[in-house]
């Protein structure tokens, strides 16, 4: 048989709502909600932790962070580890990541070294925009080099912790005055709109794909976008697309207004992060109507399966938080997932619960390959075609160090360690603001979320193969 292309299309920090097909009147997102309509549209997707380094070899291996013993950041994933394109090398595929990948740790490592392939056969990495000497920066000083001096988005604090300890000069400039993590400012790229790191994977995937156009075997490519991760950076063109002022906002709860009555959380601080925010992903929609336009123009769309999503979401000062990470809520949780696939695709929403984890079997039946036993998500192929089909699911497993969540239609409860426990109604007015693990009302669902999450626990267990009976 002929086996399909893949090409995933990988954001970071992009929350469910962060597309104009999922509901957002102020985004615009045209080719995104182009391949909405022509994909499997899931809209009740769930990543299973809610920062990077976790959520992405979890997606790439089709397991749970807890298996993989990667439940929280700054772990390098080992270089044997089973991905994607090691189980889709064993049948031909040829595979590629291009742009950020974050399987090692960014800070305390030179990234002109070589990189472990973890499987892939091309890889150009560059985890951050313009940080660091990689893939990004030898791409711009190759094509542009006058804008070296002007595509970091700044040091990180704890790369200029690294190299203080280490006494390591920093090769890179970092012209911005800003602070990196805590700037709500929708900022203008200060280099020329095609030297942005979206840019710079936009231009690399569209040479990847070109090159297998002469190629016999099927490829897997993923494009590895930065945006619309903070800081909020984007072409001018692309901010100018908004009219900052008149922004949606969420509203609060009264007690949450009186508790913390803080200009950060403002109107104003929403809109302005919004506005950044915003033009980051109108950027990437941009370039991946680029993508898929020259998919088309190679003659290799009809032969070639989409998926786009994400890593994790982003707070944008919703629960007076900004970024990602704990308690795991639905603006970080929950993120987009399109699937389309030639012949098998029907364009259509599909409100099942599903998970990151889903997508790697979803991948390999479609290609007519067998799921390793130690992959832990089911086949989203039944849901491809028939937005009826039965779900595999009723809950969503989120896992990080010292806590484990439980997302269902209804309800999402929170463990830790120390025995405490949270429960929202997501059905009730501001239910992710209030905690009703005490409202006597609720002791049923509590007991019912607890049995479920000690359920999926134990399920997702994954023992040592046993060779013989004793």
């Amino acid at each position: 048989m002929q086996r399909p292309n893949i090409l995933i299309l990988y954001t970071d920090q992009q929350r469910w709502d962060g597309l104009g097909a999922n509901g957002n009147p102020d985004i615009r997102t045209p080719h995104l909600d182009a391949l909405a309509a022509e994909s499997a549209n899931f809209d009740h997707h769930f990543v299973q932790n809610p920062v990077c380094m976790p959520s992405r070899i979890s997606f790439l291996t089709g397991r749970y962070p807890g298996a993989l013993r990667i439940t929280h950041m700054g772990v390098p994933v080992p270089e044997d580890l089973q991905t994607l394109p090691h189980m889709l090398g064993t049948a031909g595929y040829v595979s590629a990541n291009i742009g950020k990948l974050h399987f090692l740790p960014h800070a305390n490592r030179d990234h002109r070294a070589v990189h472990p392939d973890y499987g892939f056969d091309h890889l150009e990495v560059s985890d951050e925009p313009g940080t660091y000497e990689d893939a990004y920066r030898a791409w711009v000083r190759a094509r542009c080099p006058e804008a070296l001096d002007s595509i970091s988005l700044g040091p990180p604090p704890t790369n200029l912790i690294w190299n203080r300890t280490m006494r390591v000069k920093d090769p890179v400039p970092h012209p911005q005055t800003w602070d990196r993590n805590s700037s709500l400012d929708a900022i203008p790229f200060a280099g020329p709109d095609d030297a942005t790191h979206t840019a710079f994977v936009a231009e690399q995937t569209i040479a990847y794909l070109q090159r297998s156009q002469r190629r016999a075997e099927p490829f897997l490519c993923i494009a590895g976008f930065y945006s619309p991760h903070n800081p909020w950076v984007a072409p001018q063109r692309f901010l100018d697309l908004y009219d900052r002022d008149s922004l949606s906002v969420p509203a609060f709860p009264p007690e949450w207004d009186e508790r913390e009555a803080d200009s950060q959380f403002s109107a104003d601080s929403l809109r302005t992060a919004r506005h950044g925010y915003y033009a980051m992903i109108s950027e990437v929609d941009h370039h991946v109507g680029r993508i898929l336009a020259e998919l088309d123009r190679l003659g290799l769309a009809e032969d070639t399966i989409v998926v786009f999503t994400s890593d994790h979401g982003e707070r944008l000062g919703e629960y007076h938080q900004w970024y990602k990470g704990y308690p795991g809520r639905d603006v970080v949780s929950r993120v987009p997932l399109m699937i389309r696939a030639p012949g098998r695709t029907v364009g259509h929403p599909v409100h099942n619960i599903v998970e990151a984890v889903d997508v790697v079997p979803t991948l390999l039946e479609l290609a007519g390959l067998q799921i390793p036993p130690e992959v832990q998500g089911r086949s989203l192929v039944p849901c491809l075609g028939d937005p009826e089909a039965e779900p595999a699911k009723q809950d969503a497993l989120m896992e990080m160090t010292g806590w484990r969540s439980l997302r269902t239609e209804r309800w999402r409860y929170i463990c830790h360690a120390d025995g405490s426990e949270i429960l929202w109604d997501l059905e009730a007015e501001f239910g992710e603001y209030r905690d009703v693990s005490d409202d006597p009302a609720c002791q049923p669902a509590l007991a019912e979320m607890r049995r479920r999450l000690l359920q999926r626990l134990i399920q997702s267990e994954q023992p040592l193969v046993r060779t013989w009976t004793y």
